[in-house]
């Protein structure tokens, strides 16, 4: 039955409706800002003449970006990155998560180990001691230098923890009784339960990878091994460098270069890193959406 709304009650929603309509206009506003200096002439970026919509609209920025073997090479890093980024975190999370989620007369050590983990996320070694764990383990330069350093996020850990503790006991009892192992309980029962929950930390995974940047400048010797994050943010912080980097570039990105500038492709890129962020999302929303409230509601 549908509760009618008192007269208080329908003034807060729509007050409360269009304020969170201006946020999110707000936020977005920069996006549309660098969406439109990409499809903007040279020309009109350089005389400021570009605010939310393109003036003399072309594509020159993106054909010459592709064209570009700097941006495809951090493209390919990223990539790399992300896919065994988040391989290599979903199977570590829920391989601990699992024995993490029996009570304590089947894993005496839980308690222990789930402190343990706890506070490596109030303390760390900082930056120094992560540094010289990388360089004399032989990572230093090596897509491996990306990903084992934060190969088990422990919030999200945590998370598939909470969750797998929260489903009723009688499930994998029953399959225990019918001779299936822990390993088979887990596969065949609770990570398709789990399938909302391991989603979203897919998808912080995911997120996590492909935005980190800070990680390859300091891991990574050669501009040539950069995941893009950390490529972009050497062309946007020094711009020139971008176009210095071009100078041994054939006749046709040549050409192309004449016709944007580096407000123009650093726009370009920009976007293009984006991409698949907004590709991903939409599949995982709903996903994303019934995870973060997992757990909260008990029955």
């Amino acid at each position: 039955m549908k509760v009618k709304k008192s007269l208080p009650g329908r003034i807060f929603s729509v007050a409360n409706s269009i304020f969170l309509l201006m946020v999110a206009f707000i936020c977005i506003l920069p996006f549309i800002n660098v969406l439109a200096i990409s499809f903007s002439s040279k020309i009109a970026v350089t005389s400021g003449e570009v605010v939310f919509w393109p003036v003399g609209f072309t594509v020159n920025a993106y054909e010459f970006i592709t064209k570009s073997s700097a941006f495809t090479t951090a493209l390919g890093v990223s990539l790399r990155r992300t896919i065994l980024g988040v391989a290599v975190n979903v199977m570590l999370i829920v391989m601990t998560a699992y024995p993490l989620s029996k009570p304590v007369s089947q894993f005496r050590g839980r308690n222990a180990l789930s402190w343990y983990f706890v506070l490596t996320i109030l303390f760390s070694g900082g930056l120094i001691p992560s540094y010289m764990m990388v360089r004399y383990t032989g990572l230093m330069d090596k897509l491996w230098a990306l990903v084992i350093p934060g190969a088990l996020p422990v919030f999200s850990m945590l998370v598939v923890m909470n969750y797998m503790r929260s489903l009723p006991a009688e499930l994998e009892e029953a399959a225990y009784m019918d001779g299936a192992t822990h390993i088979r309980s887990l596969i065949h029962i609770v990570l398709p339960i789990s399938t909302p929950t391991i989603a979203t930390v897919t998808l912080f995974s995911f997120v996590g990878h492909w935005n980190s940047w800070f990680d390859g400048l300091i891991y990574m010797n050669a501009t040539d091994h950069y995941p893009l994050q950390s490529y972009l943010q050497t062309v946007v912080t020094n711009p020139e460098q971008f176009f210095r980097s071009t100078s041994n570039l054939n006749s046709e990105l040549m050409t192309m270069l004449a016709l944007v500038n580096s407000r123009t492709a650093n726009a370009a890129q920009l976007f293009l890193a984006t991409v698949p962020i907004l590709a991903v999302y939409p599949f995982l929303q709903k996903y994303f959406t019934a995870g973060l409230v997992l757990g909260s509601v008990k029955g």
